[in-house]
């Protein structure tokens, strides 16, 4: 991509972020958690928010309902995909689906929270065909932990950031006046 269509893409998206608040910050997690191809920094966003005043609890809550319903494509493909692996490959995934039951939801918790490559990991457990609500239940929490971190790390270092950039430029020009 140009820089310059970049720059155009991320004033999109913060305009879009500020203008439908925690809505457009659920929107934007979507896209971001979907793009395996292009990366989108929805977690930037989430921080930058969080530096302009937006609650870290409900930026938290929009950004982690977000992006682990945007991770959850990577699940559909794999439980959709399955038909094109191959019955050997299937026993294996079976064999690993047992293994998975006992530490499944941390395992999940953990890549979700981390930057990890968690789209690595849940279309594999698409394949296995491991349960909707035991991948759902564990990438929302550690979605959500992340984006209130970084929520907060926006918030407590609001001062920081002005202090680097000023209130003008590309960083400093989304910040509203310090609370």
């Amino acid at each position: 991509m140009p820089v310059r269509m970049i720059g155009q893409f991320w004033e999109w998206m913060q305009q879009f972020a500020l203008q439908y608040g925690y809505t457009g910050v659920f929107v934007i997690s979507v896209i971001g958690a979907i793009s395996v191809i292009i990366p989108i920094p929805y977690t930037l966003f989430i921080y930058l928010l969080g530096a302009a005043g937006l609650d870290p609890i409900s930026l938290a809550l929009a950004g982690g309902l977000g992006s682990a319903v945007g991770e959850v494509s990577g699940y559909l493909i794999g439980y959709y995909g399955r038909a094109i692996v191959g019955k050997e490959r299937q026993r294996k995934m079976d064999y690993m689906l047992k293994i998975f039951n006992r530490f499944g939801p941390v395992t999940i918790f953990i890549f979700a929270l981390t930057p990890l490559p968690d789209d690595l990991l849940f279309i594999p457990l698409g394949i296995m065909r491991y349960k909707f609500i035991k991948v759902f239940i564990p990438a929302f929490l550690g979605k959500s932990l992340m984006c209130l971190i970084l929520a907060y790390g926006g918030r407590l270092s609001n001062e920081f950031i002005r202090t680097l950039f000023g209130d003008g430029g590309w960083l400093g020009g989304i910040l509203p006046p310090s609370f």
